[in-house]
């Protein structure tokens, strides 16, 4: 596993729980929090020498800032080694940012936060189920960039009554280098659901639409379906996941894309179980990926980038030949202004960026 350098830590814990969360998320127990802590050390013991030394590192959550201090420190002390330039993600929401937990961050190692603003106005925000308001986002966010921090923002697009163009501006305003801007995905089994909200497609395509002019308008180029960023501050851990590179991911429910084990495979997809059964020591679930497998995730994943997917690398990578069955389909792509074919590169247009969905579905078919 020599081959792996960038790492993925999940922090379960968040103070509430919004009603359109999917992810794994609880609230912290009596013990639960320090029992987390002790399994996750002992995970990243295992890891020692087997990773590194790490080119990328991202704390996720859950709400990883809403640790106390002295639970911070021990997350942030796994000892696994850093590379020179490392880039050190840590995922915070506004109400849980403050002087002493930024100074913190910074003393151990953190340079990277990406903070949960989903929007600047109140009615929003408590439409969402946030827990901070317009003025504690700005606070945060103001806050991070004066402690030298590289920051990203999140917002949620295309909600009922939400001037998306102020939130947007908002965010180019406050100097911030990454926007991530995403619309609401009403997922099964959440608040949101069992409510009976619905997306609404055509006002989440004018939301992103305007995504794209403010924020272009303000310097910041679209390089992935949902993700905005200013020259040099694209977020380097999620390109590995976008590439399909390989990375390791400790913590319960975490996810890792590893170099398959087993012979007649690529890869392998190792995600550890929910909390209280990872904390049981219940092993992680192993899924051997196949090299056409990885074809597949390839596309879907490099086809929601701006630099898109290199065909004769992938091939390289799997040992298939794929470009004679991919070209006819590419071609008639590019007829419909969704591709850019450069010689065996496929690049996705602005339209295509948009209908990735379309363009990925199309590809497969080109394989089966």
């Amino acid at each position: 596993m020599a081959a792996v350098t960038s790492l993925y830590v999940h922090v379960p814990f968040c103070p509430t729980i919004c009603p359109y969360c999917d992810f794994h998320v609880v609230r912290r127990t009596p013990g639960a929090v320090e029992a987390y802590l002790d399994r996750l050390a002992a995970e990243a013991r295992a890891l020692a020498g087997r990773v590194g030394p790490l080119t990328t590192l991202y704390y996720g959550g859950g709400t990883p800032s809403y640790l106390r201090l002295h639970e911070l420190r021990r997350l942030l002390d796994l000892g696994l080694p850093l590379a020179p330039g490392a880039e050190v993600t840590l995922e915070a929401n506004p109400g849980t940012l403050n002087a002493e937990r930024l100074a913190l961050l910074k003393e151990r190692g953190v340079n990277r936060l990406s903070i949960g603003v989903q929007s600047f106005q109140d009615p929003v925000l408590k439409a969402l189920g946030r827990a901070h308001r317009a003025k504690g986002a700005y606070r945060a966010v103001e806050l991070a960039l004066a402690h030298g921090f590289r920051v990203s923002i999140d917002l949620i697009l295309g909600l009922p009554g939400q001037d998306v163009a102020r939130d947007l501006a908002e965010a180019a305003r406050l100097g911030v280098g990454h926007v991530s801007a995403y619309t609401l995905l009403v997922e099964p089994g959440t608040p949101f659901f069992l409510m009976g909200l619905k997306e609404d497609p055509d006002r989440e395509a004018e939301a992103l639409e305007t995504a794209r002019w403010v924020l272009g308008e303000a310097g910041f180029f679209r390089y992935e379906v949902s993700n905005f960023a200013r020259p040099g501050e694209e977020a380097r851990h999620n390109q590995v996941y976008w590439r399909m590179g390989f990375w390791a991911a400790i913590g319960p429910g975490a996810s890792a894309h590893l170099p398959a084990s087993a012979p007649g495979h690529y890869a392998e997809r190792k995600t550890n179980p929910p909390l209280f059964r990872w904390l049981a020591g219940e092993p992680p679930r192993v899924e051997p990926i196949s090299p056409k497998e990885h074809v597949k995730e390839a596309l879907m994943m490099g086809l929601r980038t701006r630099e898109g997917v290199d065909v004769t690398a992938l091939e390289a990578r799997t040992g298939l030949l794929l470009w004679p069955r991919l070209a006819p389909a590419a071609s008639r792509l590019e007829e419909r202004g969704l591709l850019t074919v450069k010689g065996r590169r496929l690049l996705p247009t602005e339209a295509g960026l948009d209908l990735a969905h379309s363009v990925v579905s199309s590809l497969w078919e080109a394989l089966s």
